[in-house]
Formats: structure tokens, sequence, C-alpha cells
């Protein structure tokens, strides 16, 4: 192996390390809010907040019109820009898959795992049969499908905004808080589905091609 080469797949190694550990700290994570679903679902409850403006501008962030707008806007600012800017709407492109891929995740992992929403079972977990809609992800709740979008699209604007990042994942955890204190989603929902759209955005920034 020549230096170049080697030089090359150090790097690779480096990401592809780190992104095992983001899974393994998601994993644990979401495990110890699980020990905490109970005592977080009858803590937290405002079922007035989407009745509210900066509840319903929170849960926005989970919408996924709300990133293709964005990412429209930014492709329309990069498709005149000249080198060394990223290449033209390829910042766009992933400010519009990151969230998109992110909550596509979450709706499968919903209908794999089958956990129904905390407000049905009042607090305790509860899980759907396979005969009862088998590929329908309404009621279901693991993970929060609204925070995965949200913290895809947070991940990927503080990966190509790095000076705004807090402003998207502020943003981004206050839709992961309402979707529980809606009564919506346990805490360890959100906490899954956090890692869920931060581990897809990390994945799709790393590929070049896209």
């Amino acid at each position: 192996m020549n230096e170049s080469s080697g030089s090359a797949a150090a790097p690779r190694e480096t990401g592809a390390r780190a992104g095992w550990i983001a899974l393994a700290v998601t994993v644990a994570a979401t495990a110890v809010a699980m020990l905490a679903d109970k005592a977080v679902f009858d803590a937290v409850h405002d079922a007035r907040v989407y009745e509210r403006d900066w509840g319903r501008l929170l849960r926005v962030m989970g919408f996924m019109g709300t990133w293709a707008a964005l990412a429209i806007a930014v492709g329309l600012v990069d498709s005149g820009a000249q080198p060394p800017l990223a290449r033209p709407k390829r910042r766009a492109w992933l400010l519009f898959l990151a969230p998109g891929l992110a909550g596509l995740v979450a709706e499968v992992l919903k209908i794999v795992i089958r956990r129904e929403r905390p407000a049905i079972h009042d607090g305790l977990y509860g899980f759907r049969e396979w005969a009862d809609r088998p590929f329908h992800g309404g009621g279901l709740a693991f993970p929060s499908s609204h925070t995965a979008v949200a913290f895809g699209g947070a991940a990927m604007l503080a990966i190509l905004f790095p000076r705004a990042r807090w402003v998207g994942y502020v943003l981004a955890a206050g839709c992961g808080y309402t979707r529980i204190a809606a009564r919506a989603h346990f805490l360890s929902d959100v906490v899954l589905a956090a890692g869920i759209g931060w581990l897809v955005a990390w994945g799709l920034a790393r590929k070049p091609e896209v």
C-alpha cells in the first residue's frame, strides 16, 4: 500500500469508528430513557401545547415541508454561486434528503417494533399485534418520526452551516418536547429518533457522490 492510499484509508476508518460510537451512544441513551418513560409521562403534560404559537412552530420542525422549503431556498442561493462553494445544489439535496430519510427510517422502525402511543395505555407500554394493520404506522410511536425529521434536518444544517447549528438543534429539541408534552410519544421515542436523525445526516454528509 502506498502512502496516499494509506492516508486515505485512515480518515475512512476514523469516520466509521465515529459512526459506530454514535450508534452505541444512541442505543445506550434510549435504554436509559426507557427507565424514565413512565415518570416523564406522568410529569410532563400540556394538552394545549399545539394551541400556542410556539408549540405549533416547534412541531412544524418535524414536518418535511419545512425542510423542503429551506432546501429550495438554499438551492436557489447555491445555483448562482461560484467555486469553492459546495457543488451547485448539493447542499440543497443534503438538506432535503437528511430529514426525509430520517423520517422514513423512523416510520419503518415503528411498523417493525409496533409500540403504541403512551396515551393509549396511560403511560405503560403496549404493542400492536401484527394481524392488526400490519403496514400502517398510525397510532405507533417508537421512534418519533416528527423528531427524526427535525433532528435529521437540524444535524444537516449544523454540518452545512456550523455557525447556525444551535438554531436547528434547539428547535429540533423543542419539537421532541412538544411530542412528549402532547403525550404522543415517550421520552425514549424522542431520544431514539434524535439519534436516528443525527446518524442519517452524518452518513449522507460523508458521501461525496450525493
